[in-house]
């Protein structure tokens, strides 16, 4: 027997199925993540072709029967995000978050408090303004700070205010600019301990960086070298992968987003 359900959703992933609908995976506080077909979504003329693009919240009607599928009967959007998708930058950042979502959220189970953050962080993201390069650095506060919140929920943020393994409060010498510490992805965070082994090796600028990234809004003051913005984002991305095993592949379109030729030729496009 079939059972009707009344969820609200986002939509994180959607693939071709069949020759006219669409597969889509969405986030939903109520039923966590569910996959769910949307039928004729690839016609020109369907209502679900508009309210199955990706970033767009809907108030949901879905059937499910005997498969694991769902299948959306009805759509009716709430929010979306139209300058995720017009600018690249802000795209990549969007679907780095949603692929880290996608390593560790619950099926059929209840997420309302990874929703909320989703929509909180894609707020953020969607008004951010940005320049004319192809990734402004200040995208990176809001991606760094979108992993580490996506960690803590997950229950694997990384210590950084004292040693992973000896529980010994950290003493930063800011006078010192030769100043080091060690943080180890397998003792997941900051490590004392110079016989240990570690991934990276971080400075007093570095460190306090990741250390504001627990808050729960960056100030609005809040600048960074972006060197050290850059190094952040690569240390959780290897930190996130190394605990969820599995690769980041916005990450990806992120390194090249940064490359100096694809810079240039964003500027020129905009001359």
């Amino acid at each position: 027997m079939s059972k009707t359900y009344q969820v609200t959703g986002i939509n994180l992933k959607g693939v071709p199925f069949g020759e006219r609908d669409r597969l889509l995976t969405i986030l939903t506080p109520e039923q966590g993540l569910i996959r769910a077909v949307a039928g004729g979504a690839r016609k020109y003329q369907s209502r679900l072709r508009g309210r199955s693009e990706l970033f767009v919240i809907n108030q949901l009607l879905l059937v499910k029967g005997r498969s694991s599928l769902y299948r959306l009967t009805q759509a009716e959007t709430l929010q979306t995000y139209p300058k995720l998708s017009q600018h690249l930058g802000k795209l990549a950042v969007s679907q780095y978050l949603t692929e880290i979502i996608l390593s560790f959220a619950l099926s059929d189970h209840p997420q309302p408090e990874l929703f909320t953050l989703l929509q909180e962080h894609l707020n953020r993201i969607e008004t951010c303004a940005v320049s004319t390069e192809a990734f402004p650095p200040n995208l990176f506060p809001l991606l760094n700070q979108g992993i580490f919140h996506l960690l803590s929920l997950a229950g694997i943020a990384p210590q950084l205010h004292q040693c992973s393994l000896s529980q010994r409060p950290l003493q930063l010498d800011e006078s010192n600019p030769h100043w080091r510490v060690g943080f180890s992805y397998q003792a997941g965070g900051i490590v004392l301990n110079k016989e240990e082994s570690v991934n990276h090796l971080l400075n007093v600028g570095e460190l306090k960086l990741l250390q504001q990234l627990s808050k729960s809004t960056l100030s609005a003051d809040f600048s960074a070298e972006t060197s050290h913005l850059k190094t952040v984002e690569t240390l959780l991305r290897n930190y996130t992968e190394y605990h969820f095993h599995r690769s980041i592949r916005s990450a990806n379109l992120v390194d090249t987003l940064l490359s100096p030729t694809n810079n240039e030729q964003q500027i020129t496009r905009n001359k």
